[in-house]
């Protein structure tokens, strides 16, 4: 996936922004973007980032007790 940076954007902000999560994507990114890191973390307005695919689901969210409810 291709995305076009705003201004202010940061890479782990595109990730979170258009794939919810940042985990293990961020470096994905990277090594799918050579050079990205050298250009600082804030990344030009209009730039074209390419995303990894979203990561599938890990581990199911285990629901949680309130004692006092």
């Amino acid at each position: 996936m291709q995305v076009t940076a705003r201004q202010g954007d940061t890479l782990d902000l595109l990730c979170w922004r258009h794939l919810g999560t940042t985990a293990a994507v961020v470096e994905a990114a990277y090594e799918l973007n050579q050079g990205l890191a050298d250009t600082g973390p804030i990344l030009a307005e209009g730039a074209v980032i390419t995303l990894p695919d979203a990561p599938a689901a890990s581990t199911p969210i285990r629901a949680t007790v309130n004692l006092w409810d």
